[in-house]
Formats: C-alpha cells, sequence, structure tokens
C-alpha cells in the first residue's frame, strides 16, 4: 500500500528541503506496515491522514492503534523498528483477584482460548460459573465467581471483577465497597456501591478493560436493549394478580430522544456511514411500538449541524419517514478537524431549555429525556462537556437531591454513549453517562457491529404482549405470513352445531385478555362455541 521505498525517501527529503519555504507535506509510508494485519488510511499519505490498524479476531493492533499525519509530513506517533507494529494476542484481565478460594491453572498471563476453574475454601460456596473461558473480545466467559458464607450481612458479597482490587469488606446498611483496576486497565461501571436497605448494591457491577476489550453486539443488544423496551413498552395488567410491564412515562407523559452522531476527522468515513446507519435502524425499531418519540439528530465536529430538530414535532411539522429520509441522504462535505463535544450537549441543553418553557414547569416533569451519543471522545476544543451534562442534569431533576429525593426524578434522564472509532477516550467519555438500572456506556470494536446491535435490539421470541411492535416480513397473502408480521392479531371462530358461524379477528391486548367486535358472539350459546387461536411467537398457533 503507497508508494515505494525510495520515493519515499526522495519525498521525505523534498519535504525536509521545503519546510523552510512554509510547504505542506505528504507522509510515506515508511514503517508503518503491521506484521500479521492491515490498514487502512483516510486520506491516502495526505496531511490528517488517519492511518487505522485492524487484525483478525483474538489479536488487537500493538503497539498503536492508529497513526496521524502532521502537517510537517511526520506520522504521530512515529514509526519504530523496536518494537515494531504487530497483531498481538488479546488478553484477558487477571482471574487471581478471587478471595477465599483459588483460581487454576495459575498463568502469568491469560489469552484467548485459556480456560480457568474456580474452588472456595471450606466454608465457603460459590456463586458464579465455575469455569470460565478468556474471549476473543478480552472479556471472560460466564459471571464473576464470588467465595462467599453466609454472615448475616445486609448486602451478599460484590466480589472482586478480574483485574481489579476492592476496598470494603463490611457489607452491612449504608457500608460502601469502592473498586480499582490494575495497571494497564480502566474501570467500566459503578466505582463505588453502597449496601441499601432492600439488601440490594446500587449501581452496576463495574469491570475492568485493556483498550482492546470490547463489547459484543449481543451485550450491548442486551443492556440497551432492555432499557428501550422498558421505555417503550406500553402493556400492563389489567388484573392484581398478573404481572405485567410497567413503562417508564405514563401514557400522558412524552419522550423526547436526542442523538448526536460524530463526523470529525478522527472519526473515518465508513464509521460515519455505520453510525448513520444504526440511528436510522433504532429509528425503525422504536417505531413499532405504540409510543411516538420526538427526536432532536444532529452530526457534529467543530459545528453542529441538525438534520432533524425536536421542535418540529412539537409543532406537527415532521414525519417519520421524512426523517429516516433525511437521515440516509445527509453526507459529509467540508469536515472540520476539530471536535466540540461540548457544543452536542449545550445543543441540547438549549433544545431542553425550549420545551421546558413551552411545556411549563408542570408540563415539563412528564418528560423523560434519552441521549444517545456516538463519539471517540477525542473533542479538541470548547472544553469539558461535563458542565453542560451538570445543567442538564439539574433541569430534569428539578433540583431535586439525592438525599432527600431518592429516585424521584432518575427515570426521567438517560445519557447513553457508544463509543466507536480507532482510539477511545474512555476516561472523557464515562463521566458522561447518566441514568440507572443498566449500563450506559459501550465499546465497540467494529462499527459494521452498530448495525447488527440494533438490529438485535428487540428479541422476537418474546414480541407476544408487545402491543404494537411487528416481526419484518415481505407482505404475502397467506395467513401464515399474516401472523408473522402482526403477532398481535387472535383469531375468533364461533362455532354453532358444529358449523362455523362467525370468523372475526381479534386484537391481544394484555395477557388475559383479547379485544374483538360484539357481534361476533350473537348466536354463542356457551363458552366451548368460542375458538382463539393466538401465535405463540414460535411460529405456530396455540387455541383457546
Amino acid at each position: 500500500m503507497g508508494a515505494s521505498s525510495n520515493w519515499s525517501w526522495h519525498a521525505a527529503l523534498l519535504c525536509l528541503l521545503s519546510i523552510g519555504a512554509e510547504v505542506l507535506c505528504d507522509c510515506t509510508d515508511r514503517g508503518i506496515q503491521i506484521e500479521g494485519g492491515n490498514f487502512t488510511l483516510t486520506k491516502e499519505l495526505k496531511k490528517g491522514s488517519l492511518l487505522i490498524y485492524s487484525c483478525n479476531e483474538g489479536y488487537y493492533p500493538y503497539p498503536h492503534l492508529n497513526r496521524i499525519c502532521q502537517e510537517n509530513g511526520s506520522w504521530k506517533p512515529a514509526p519504530k523498528r523496536f518494537p515494531p507494529q504487530r497483531c498481538k494476542v488479546v488478553e484477558c484481565p487477571d482471574p487471581n483477584v478471587l478471595e477465599n478460594g483459588n483460581v487454576s491453572p495459575p498463568e502469568v498471563q491469560y489469552v484467548v482460548g485459556n480456560e480457568t476453574s474456580y474452588d472456595c475454601y471450606p466454608g465457603y460456596t460459590l456463586r458464579g460459573s465455575s469455569k470460565r473461558i478468556c474471549l476473543p473480545n478480552g472479556k471472560w466467559s460466564g459471571s464473576t465467581p464470588i467465595c462467599s458464607r453466609d454472615s448475616g450481612a445486609a448486602c451478599p458479597d460484590p466480589g472482586v471483577p478480574p483485574g481489579a482490587s476492592r476496598a470494603g469488606n463490611m457489607f452491612e446498611i449504608d457500608d460502601k465497597v469502592i473498586y480499582t483496576c490494575n495497571s494497564g486497565l480502566f474501570l467500566v461501571g459503578s466505582k463505588e456501591r453502597v449496601c441499601l436497605e432492600n439488601g440490594q448494591w446500587t449501581g452496576t457491577e463495574p469491570a475492568c478493560y485493556y483498550k482492546h476489550t470490547f463489547d459484543t453486539p449481543q451485550e450491548v443488544a442486551e443492556s440497551f436493549g432492555g432499557a428501550i423496551k422498558g421505555t417503550l413498552t406500553i402493556t400492563q395488567s389489567l388484573n392484581d394478580t398478573q404481572e405485567g410491564r410497567y413503562i417508564r412515562i405514563s401514557k400522558s407523559g412524552t419522550l423526547n430522544i436526542y442523538i448526536g452522531v460524530d463526523i470529525s476527522e478522527s472519526i473515518g468515513k465508513d464509521d460515519f456511514e455505520k453510525a448513520r446507519d444504526a440511528v436510522v435502524t433504532l429509528i425503525k425499531k422504536i417505531a413499532s411500538f405504540s409510543v411516538s418519540p420526538n427526536y432532536d439528530i444532529v452530526f457534529f465536529s467543530s459545528e453542529v449541524y441538525r438534520v432533524v430538530n425536536i421542535l418540529d414535532f412539537f409543532s406537527a411539522n415532521v414525519e417519520l419517514n421524512k426523517v429516516i429520509e433525511d437521515l440516509e441522504t445527509f453526507k459529509i462535505e467540508n469536515k472540520n478537524t476539530g471536535t466540540d463535544l461540548n457544543l452536542v450537549f449545550k445543543s441540547f441543553e438549549n433544545q431542553m431549555a425550549y420545551i421546558k418553557q413551552r411545556a411549563g414547569e408542570e408540563g415539563f416533569k412528564a418528560h423523560r429525556h434519552v441521549l444517545i451519543l456516538f463519539t471517540d471522545g477525542a473533542y479538541n476544543m470548547g472544553g469539558s462537556p461535563e458542565p453542560a451534562v451538570a445543567r442538564i442534569k439539574n433541569m430534569v431533576y428539578m433540583n431535586h437531591t439525592v438525599e432527600n429525593h431518592v429516585g424521584t426524578r432518575d427515570d426521567f434522564l438517560d445519557i447513553y454513549i457508544f463509543a466507536i472509532g480507532s482510539d477511545i477516550f474512555d476516561d472523557d467519555l464515562q463521566p458522561l453517562t447518566v441514568g440507572t438500572g443498566g449500563r450506559h456506556y459501550f465499546r465497540l470494536l467494529k462499527n459494521e457491529e452498530l448495525q447488527e446491535t440494533f438490529d438485535s435490539i428487540i428479541d422476537e421470541s418474546e414480541v407476544v404482549g408487545m402491543c404494537g411492535l411487528h416481526m419484518d416480513y415481505e407482505r404475502e397473502e397467506s395467513r401464515e405470513s399474516q401472523r408473522k408480521r402482526y403477532p398481535w392479531w387472535a383469531f375468533v371462530t364461533v362455532q354453532v352445531a358444529g358449523r362455523i358461524s362467525e370468523n372475526c379477528l381479534g386484537s391481544l391486548v394484555s395477557p388475559d385478555f383479547v379485544l374483538t367486535a360484539a357481534h361476533c358472539f350473537a348466536s354463542v350459546g356457551s363458552l366451548q362455541d368460542i375458538v382463539v387461536e393466538i401465535d405463540n411467537g414460535r411460529g405456530s398457533l396455540s387455541k383457546y
């Protein structure tokens, strides 16, 4: 890839001779190759070009994930012979942090494919996985093993995840545990957890990541998709004996979704397109539910380009098909080299302030807000966005403090960060996440996985009972295909004297009730005359 070695040296010499005349130079391809992998260039060898390394599954680029061509014609970081750029086998965090038990076999380093076994000292009981395997994404399979015994404490032992250390061994109400990660790792999840009166720990179980650790589409779909379903589904029990789902806003409430997609120089064109396509997929998925959110969608670098304005939804001046069309046709024209992440949050803050002014103090209380950002976090202008996030939280929480109003407004704001790009600034991004009940920070190794992630957010096996959600099958005339496309449909058949007198359609409105037309039952003599057929979500009918 690139020019020949002789031309590279010739170009470098010309560049050095020209620097005094303020002539900007291209980079050379000398020393940028990677052993066992490949690389791509966003702008060939021109200044500002981002060189991105890639390796096969189970390996990662070492010692650098990428390089950038500077204006003086040199790469940053500069290629070196020692250590050479190569694909290195993925390593998992050290599991030998298990308290009150043994880990076998003992290894200096645990890499992809290594299997470990766990057993506890006498008097202790194992919770979690007894065997784990180091996976290609740099994580251990299964769940964190914990050796504990019934101590009568208010909360169970929260354990220590691989690669971490924990301060705090008292598990009574209000006791606190604090986690830190070993050298070379960073913490994702809750650094600090507190034992509550209900016997639960606050926050989510932390994990220690390497820079090469990433979340699989399945993991993201389970966490983020579960939150989406909990937010959007309006199906609730009509009696006191059947459990139902609970929507996190009232039926008279409003859901506002703000989406920002990074299009700066550090995000390649392919990364941008995958993120944009993922947003389109997400909107289509959400459109399957009976809640219709309002959207504010922007692309950003040093400036903010608003593709969809949330204020148009309140003025009834926008259609969802037009939103999707505008997204699909949006193209990057003149990308700016800077990135102002603070400007994005301030833009969303201004939109929320206008909505609050329009709805009034009381009306604004019924609004839920979900912010979704796709970025690598490499902002180089505008300052930290943390103050803007703090103001957004204050606006939504309405000055309620944690001490006096535990949980009163927590469910009205979520900020999700999808870390994309070849080099992610985790320390800058993680503090921006907001929300309860699950993870809000995700790292994806390959941005083509974004599409797969959002495609799998809805588990079709759970579709029955989700009023208004259909599976995307081609339209056909057969009854079978109609059942697949509209699984909430019910077929009601009435038989009199062994002969069918009525064929009616109904709709599943709860786990216990089907709504249909009253005239269907004009000739019914007994309940045995009625047969209700409902798709069971596995491609066959259940009769009642």
